[in-house]
């Protein structure tokens, strides 16, 4: 197959089915937040239920998104893709339907597993599916119609929760799921990697999702289980860890490389966005409930808080990717969650009787400029630090440890500022918890700005030819949108790897993914 062009009704029903398919996902993510004061009124559920309704969902994501990229590229794209946006929906009706915290939380952990299947194939089947000189094109027009999805978010989520129901959040979703599939079947074209290992690390899923388990169980529920026991299921966790660890460095067809980690400016790129996503997951759980609780915000209003930061990411995201381009990574990512840092700052001092334009916004919108310097030229410096054949598997490892960061922070924070049971409900009590979060999520971020100063490393800048024209470094050579390497050198518009260990000199369109949004939580996975 020589591949779809973008401007056929074909290509465009293509598109559609992995925006209606991404998008669904990224609204689910956006309503969660701001309906989860009503779900827990309607349910009777205590501030450890609300943290599970979160993380059930995360987890199973997080330690299933690379298996599920397995899975499409051995069984087919379309096929798994398919198989998720059913899977997803069904889950979200057990959602809708749940009369229990607990029903309500096995149903979002079954969300999870099928967001995991789905999300890697959005990506990957425009990546697979359209002419190489439409891919760039082509994924630069699904993330910029996901963005929208994200935008509207706030929108048809909180106006459902605050006047029809929680439920309808979740319900919304079969439609979308009924008309994702019916076009994917119709007009996708199923595509596979014929030389994809038939051996899947099953092993390597569990024992992450063991880790990530019993890790986020020991946090949520400290203060029903105690100090003892809740220490001792911690030191499992990092027992289950190191034989993860173990059986990825023995596997054949390890879910995760460990000679990836071999590379320090991809390591560095990891551990920034482990602290830089945990505290993005943690301000929005706690900001929308503060709103709610504290401010007396309805559901509209609560998600409307936030849309700031979806606006900037739309108008300004770009404008950072060409910014880091320009000047190399390591200015940008340090820079970037210092901004996002100074924002989470301002947010803790929102309390109540505060005007959402002197209190909210300002904090709000310094932390959406920060995101839009630093979330670009982190996927790019995670997918350059790694060898071209290993770009999915990098950017995977990256989605999913940005949802592990979200994922542990909103176990831990409620515990550590001291909020339990009920006093999401009580504003006095909530308020002050509030604040110290912040102040925590302030210390992450300005944690990541440190580490990228630190370790991440900028390329050395490309003298012009003396053949090219003055006024700027010639340009990279361009194939399908993406930089090719030419005489041994990386390029990266106007700056040279040399062959230099994590260089930052592969970056496509693809590699920037949603923009960040209320709720998302990670850089989209790409095709593995």
């Amino acid at each position: 197959m020589t591949g779809i062009e973008l401007g056929t009704p074909t290509g465009r029903l293509v598109i559609a089915a992995a925006v209606l398919g991404s998008g669904m996902a990224l609204l689910d993510g956006t309503v969660v937040n701001v309906a989860l004061v009503r779900i827990g009124a309607d349910l009777d559920a205590d501030l450890a239920d609300l943290q599970w309704i979160t993380n059930g969902y995360l987890l199973a994501l997080a330690s299933l998104i690379l298996l599920g990229g397995s899975l499409g590229d051995r069984f087919g794209r379309r096929r798994v893709f398919v198989v998720g946006v059913i899977w997803f929906a069904l889950a979200s009706l057990a959602c809708g339907i749940a009369q229990s915290s607990g029903q309500l939380i096995i149903a979002r952990v079954l969300q999870g597993v099928g967001g995991a299947l789905l999300t890697p194939g959005s990506l990957s089947i425009i990546q697979s599916v359209f002419r190489p000189e439409d891919r760039a094109k082509a994924i630069g027009t699904w993330s910029g119609l996901g963005g929208i999805a994200a935008a509207t978010g706030p929108f048809v989520g909180g106006w459902l929760v605050e006047y029809a129901s929680w439920r309808w959040a979740f319900l919304l979703n079969l439609p979308l799921a009924a008309a994702t599939v019916w076009v994917a079947r119709t007009s996708v074209p199923e595509t596979r990697d014929e030389s994809a290992p038939r051996q899947f690390d099953v092993a390597g899923a569990l024992l992450a999702s063991g880790s990530l388990a019993l890790l986020t169980y020991a946090l949520i529920q400290l203060e029903t289980l105690g100090a003892g026991l809740a220490l001792t299921l911690m030191l499992l966790a990092l027992a289950v860890a190191g034989a993860f660890a173990s059986v990825e460095a023995r596997s054949r067809h390890p879910m995760v490389q460990p000679s990836l980690f071999t590379s320090r400016q991809f390591t560095a790129a990891n551990l920034m966005t482990m602290l830089v996503y945990a505290a993005l997951g943690a301000v929005f759980f706690f900001l929308t409930l503060q709103l709610q609780t504290v401010l007396g915000y309805g559901p509209l209003l609560a998600g409307l808080a936030t849309l700031p930061v979806t606006v900037l990411m739309l108008l300004l995201a770009a404008k950072g990717g060409e910014l880091g381009a320009r000047i190399g990574p390591r200015l940008p990512m340090a820079v970037g969650p210092a901004v996002c840092a100074v924002g989470a700052g301002l947010l803790a001092g929102v309390g109540a009787g505060d005007s959402y334009w002197t209190a909210v916004l300002p904090g709000i919108s310094l932390f959406g400029l920060g995101l839009c310097l630093l979330v670009a030229p982190l996927t790019a410096t995670v997918l350059a630090a790694a060898p071209d054949r290993s770009a999915g598997i990098a950017s995977g490892v990256n989605n999913a440890v940005a949802r592990a960061g979200s994922l542990l922070a909103v176990a831990a924070l409620p515990a550590v500022v001291g909020l339990s049971g009920a006093d999401y409900q009580r504003p006095e009590d909530f308020d002050t918890g509030y604040g110290r979060a912040m102040w925590i999520c302030s210390v992450l971020l300005a944690g990541g700005g440190i580490v990228s100063w630190a370790l991440i490393r900028s390329p050395e800048r490309i003298r012009p030819p003396a053949s090219s024209t003055a006024g700027g470094p010639g340009p990279p050579t361009e194939v399908s949108g993406a930089t090719k390497p030419a005489q041994r050198h990386t390029t990266l518009v106007g700056w040279s790897c040399a062959g230099a260990e994590g260089c930052p000199g592969r970056a496509e369109a693809s590699d920037v993914g949603h923009p960040a949004a209320p709720g998302w939580s990670g850089p989209e996975s790409r095709d593995r």
